[in-house]
């Protein structure tokens, strides 16, 4: 293995108690955010920039390969993943300083699994996770790696041994999802496919769960209860959609129809917003293992994207550009707007815009509520298929040869 390009991750975390408090309270740990929702509350980023005059560009950091996935912030450090080489069998992770765009180290591994991919897409697709103290980057090609803030390897699971046929020709691309002490991955195909909880602290599997062999590209979610006393992890594929206990992979409830590989499912305010038949919103039965749907609406329907679910609204954005926001109350259209070009990544909501970026770079701010407004319209002018993430008034996004913040 190459060795690591050292430096601290911002300095920032001292003690155990520190990571947790400033991890719940700003950080994007994940795919999707610290929620799994898309949603930065507090967060205002400028609704324009420009490249060429620097406007709202607060830096712009090279990355050594191609990369799906999103950047996701932890403390100071911004983490992003990479894939490079012909095969693109190099793997890297790398961390960045959040107010300079310093880099501050970065790590690189060679991959254990297959690493055939769509050209759209690369081995390093799936977002990395982090529970605070730890980062898990996940590829492609099954590998998960386990680094600690400062880039020091902790772990390493080459997944592909244990499930040979564990792999697809487009490339796999469900992030990992981090619940109290366990990494959740989902690997899905026509091959082995299964869910498995992986320790934290070892790497050693705690539990698994076989799962359809189809090919699939949702990521595992966490509906947190509304009372807190039971969340549980959502896998949602083309068959539907499972609930199973954190703690050991037991079933609790299931959705058995069909839905979406791609975009996944949003969990609020103890409602389920399911990419299925367009959207289905479902409530799970408080003491029991039943579901009631409250609604569906083949008017809202994601392609890639997942949806975003924020107040009394649902906004779901298809791969050629249509925005249309609904109503959560029972599916009805509100609005649809046009976007220009085509889309993979998911949009985030800040403050009181939308921010939608296209596989050409452009990123549009739409204002929440009202009719449909686009407010500003901006290109990084690299490709762009991961989601951004928001943290403090600022938009980190991840083109294909550079990590970029976005700030006043």
């Amino acid at each position: 293995m190459p060795a690591r390009l050292a430096g601290r991750c911002g300095g920032r975390v001292l003690f155990v108690a520190a990571i947790v408090s400033l991890f719940a309270a700003a950080d994007w740990p994940q795919f999707r955010g610290r929620t799994g929702s898309s949603l930065a509350p507090g967060s205002a980023p400028p609704v324009d920039f420009d490249v060429a005059s620097g406007k709202n560009i607060a830096w712009k950091s090279p990355l050594p390969g191609r990369g799906a996935s999103s950047p996701i912030l932890v403390g100071d450090c911004v983490i992003v993943t990479a894939s490079s080489g012909a095969n693109q069998d190099r793997l890297h992770v790398l961390a960045f300083d959040a107010t300079s765009g310093k880099r501050l180290w970065e790590r690189q591994f060679w991959a254990t699994g297959r690493t055939l991919c769509h050209p759209t897409s690369s081995i390093a697709a799936p977002t990395p996770a982090s529970d605070g103290q730890r980062i898990f980057a996940f590829y492609s090609s099954n590998d998960l790696a386990c680094l600690d803030l400062d880039g020091n390897l902790l772990w390493y699971r080459g997944l592909t041994y244990d499930y040979p046929t564990a792999a697809n020709d487009v490339g796999m691309a469900s992030s990992p999802l981090v619940v109290g002490d366990n990494v959740i991955v989902q690997v899905e195909c026509l091959g082995e496919s299964f869910a498995a909880a992986i320790d934290a602290a070892t790497g050693k599997t705690r539990w698994r769960v076989d799962r359809p062999k189809i090919m699939n590209w949702c990521s595992p979610t966490l509906l947190r209860s509304p009372k807190a006393d039971k969340d549980v992890v959502l896998l949602q594929g083309p068959k539907g959609l499972v609930a199973l206990d954190p703690a050991d992979g037991r079933q609790l409830w299931s959705f058995d129809q069909e839905a979406s590989g791609i975009p996944s499912v949003v969990g609020t305010d103890g409602v389920l917003y399911v990419p299925s038949k367009g959207i289905t919103a479902l409530k799970p039965v408080a003491g029991g293992g039943t579901l009631e749907t409250l609604w569906s609406s083949n008017k809202l329907e994601p392609a890639s994207s997942s949806p975003v679910v924020l107040g009394d609204s649902i906004y779901c954005l298809n791969r050629a550009g249509a925005l249309t926001a609904g109503d959560t109350a029972g599916g009805e259209v509100r609005w649809r707007l046009r976007l220009k070009g085509q889309f993979w990544a998911t949009p985030v909501a800040a403050g009181d815009h939308l921010y939608c970026a296209n596989s050409e770079g452009a990123i549009f701010a739409v204002k929440l509520g009202g009719e449909g407004q686009i407010d500003g319209e901006s290109s990084l002018g690299e490709p762009v298929y991961g989601s951004p993430a928001v943290v403090d008034g600022a938009l980190y996004v991840r083109s294909d040869a550079h990590l970029w913040k976005i700030a006043r």
